[in-house]
């Protein structure tokens, strides 16, 4: 909720967030990063143990290798080492809102348990995060209204994970499938039938013309 006020509050006067820094979140008139955390180890980790560095990409065109999605990532899933420091390159390539958002963190170094990055429209912004030791399988997801049930849904391994994620495109099974089945009524069969026949008297009847 807060999230969406000070969105409608940037849409009135963008003026007024050229920067801001408001409980963790950074804002301006291209977008936000919410509980970016450079530093902050979680209590299971003495040191970090590794650096890495991800471009995610997010758009329409990355949804056309998987069937009835409209957004995607360009990655589905990323793995990490245990208390890893995450750098995330998020670059939005639509002209549409959209969100790279990591769920399920410690609450005590990440309110409600996010890291989150948003853009109004097409640009990028970075953000940090530091994960925990334990075997563990993060959603990320974009979570403005059936972006997320349209594609853009991935998953983050730290040691290996703790299982995977439905419904992450072109990698596991969704919890409803598409159904694409054909409700075959006797109309149906007989329409059918009707355009089988035509399809075979009108080249016959087009030859016998012709022979004549």
């Amino acid at each position: 909720m807060k999230i969406h006020l000070l969105i409608l509050l940037w849409m009135i006067s963008p003026a007024a967030f050229s920067v801001m820094n408001h409980d963790g979140m950074i804002m301006d008139d291209k977008g936000l990063v919410m509980n970016s955390n450079p530093d902050k180890l979680p209590k299971d980790c003495k040191k970090i143990s590794e650096d890495v560095h991800f471009t995610v990409h997010a758009g329409h065109k990355y949804a056309k290798k998987f069937n009835g999605k409209m957004y995607a990532f360009d990655q589905q899933q990323w793995e990490v080492k245990p208390c890893s420091r995450i750098k995330i390159t998020f670059i939005n390539e639509d002209h549409i809102r959209h969100q790279f958002m990591v769920h399920g963190l410690p609450g005590y170094l990440y309110p409600k348990g996010m890291f989150h990055i948003e853009l109004y429209r097409k640009g990028e912004k970075e953000g940090l995060f530091i994960v925990p030791s334990q075997p563990k399988t993060y959603l990320v997801h974009c979570e403005v209204p059936q972006h997320m049930e349209k594609g853009m849904k991935a998953q983050l391994k730290v040691a290996g994970g703790d299982g995977d994620l439905p419904s992450i495109p072109g990698l596991t099974e969704p919890v409803t499938p598409d159904s694409y089945e054909l409700g075959w009524s006797r109309g149906s069969w007989a329409i059918l039938t009707l355009a089988l026949l035509i399809g075979f008297a009108v080249p016959l009847f087009l030859l016998k013309k012709i022979k004549n």
